[in-house]
């Protein structure tokens, strides 16, 4: 029940959304209200509140919360059925987000909403940003049937979404449905689309129709009638994607695919969400060296963000978590540093490579450094020479 308060003729009221008026101080009780005081009432009334019942009591809501709930309660009369269970669904999906998924509860909602409604999406971000994982956290989270397909990976897009024609000695000719078939007739299917910034351009020409929602079909061309095949009711195509200059092995989509998909685009953590994920999957190291992986991954970053970069890359998630399995499995930060991240970065330039750079970066994080090359600090390095 939502309450608002009003002055009538120099009277405070409380009325409802029925219009009903709720005594003060206790007389409402034989109407089954708890009771509302009229000194707490005329308190909220100065600082522009009202009241909404929870249980047996009353809570204090501006008036701006209590017009939108008094305004949501109005929609879900006029809704149906299917409908309000839909954007109760979506309000309460940030409960099946995996721990190991940090992403805004927003975005979170809107992925699970396009899913539920049958939209293309596609994950955008940069490499080792957890693309894959939020997509298969959305199929996880569905329970629903679910296919995977690397379209990087394949070099013969059309034995990979059509099929392939065989030929025998006994049986003549003939064609073999590939498991893209399959998928795309399966009702409220999750496809996941691994890599689209790196399939082959026949790829892209043959998802055109079957991600287009006014067409949604694919053509069997290689089938001796070449039938076509509907795209099933509730079918979810997600896709992921890098996209960006850094990325060289990868194909410049079709403005025209693009358009065929919402876009969802994965941020970076910050320091304290890269902190929390590496707590979450390695409980058992200490807790300094998580937060100088942390630190190291979050300091990467920041350097990206400046006009003039001195790496050409960041530290991915996915390197951190691997770095910090190789703490788990005993190796020191330095360590780890050394056979998983330098290699990463350009050693052409001595001091001024990015490599030392990178360096300067970690001698940060370890205690007690026994490197006995002066390798400064970042903040040393920005110091204009005299």
């Amino acid at each position: 029940m939502l309450v608002k308060l009003t002055m009538v003729d120099g009277t405070l009221k409380a009325v409802n959304t029925k219009g009903d008026t709720i005594p003060f101080n206790g007389r409402g009780s034989a109407k089954g209200y708890p009771t509302l005081w009229k000194n707490t009432a005329q308190k909220a009334f100065d600082e522009g509140m009202g009241f909404e019942l929870v249980g047996d009591k009353w809570t204090k809501l501006t008036n701006k919360q209590l017009d939108r709930k008094e305004a949501d309660m109005q929609i879900s009369v006029d809704l149906p059925k299917e409908q309000i269970e839909l954007m109760s669904f979506i309000n309460t999906s940030v409960d099946l987000r995996p721990d190991t998924m940090k992403v805004s509860d927003i975005k979170w909602k809107y992925l699970m909403r396009c899913a539920m409604r049958g939209k293309n999406i596609m994950m955008t971000g940069p490499s080792g940003c957890g693309k894959t994982m939020a997509a298969k956290s959305v199929v996880s989270a569905l329970d629903r049937p679910d296919f995977y397909f690397n379209l990087g990976a394949t070099q013969d897009p059309r034995a990979t979404l059509i099929g392939n024609t065989h030929f025998s000695k006994e049986t003549g000719t003939c064609f073999s449905e590939a498991l893209f078939v399959k998928a795309i007739q399966t009702e409220n299917a999750v496809i996941l689309l691994d890599e689209m910034s790196r399939a082959h351009p026949e790829a892209h020409n043959i998802l055109m129709t079957v991600l287009d929602e006014s067409q949604r079909y694919l053509r069997l061309d290689e089938h001796e009638d070449s039938p076509t095949i509907k795209v099933a009711k509730g079918v979810t195509f997600i896709a992921t994607a890098n996209i960006g200059n850094e990325y060289t092995a990868t194909r410049v989509m079709d403005r025209a695919l693009v358009d065929r998909f919402i876009i969802v685009e994965m941020d970076l953590l910050n320091k304290d969400e890269e902190s929390e994920l590496l707590r979450y999957m390695y409980p058992n190291i200490d807790q300094d060296s998580l937060l100088a992986i942390a630190g190291i991954v979050s300091d990467t970053r920041t350097e990206m963000l400046t006009e003039s970069p001195r790496i050409s890359t960041h530290i991915s998630t996915r390197a951190s978590v691997e770095m910090a399995g190789l703490v788990y499995d005993g190796f020191s930060i330095e360590e780890s540093a050394t056979v998983l991240i330098y290699p990463q970065y350009d050693n052409a330039g001595g001091l001024d490579s990015e490599r030392t750079f990178v360096k300067q970066i970690v001698q940060k994080y370890i205690p007690n450094s026994s490197n006995t090359e002066d390798l400064f600090n970042v903040e040393d390095s920005e110091e204009p020479a005299e």
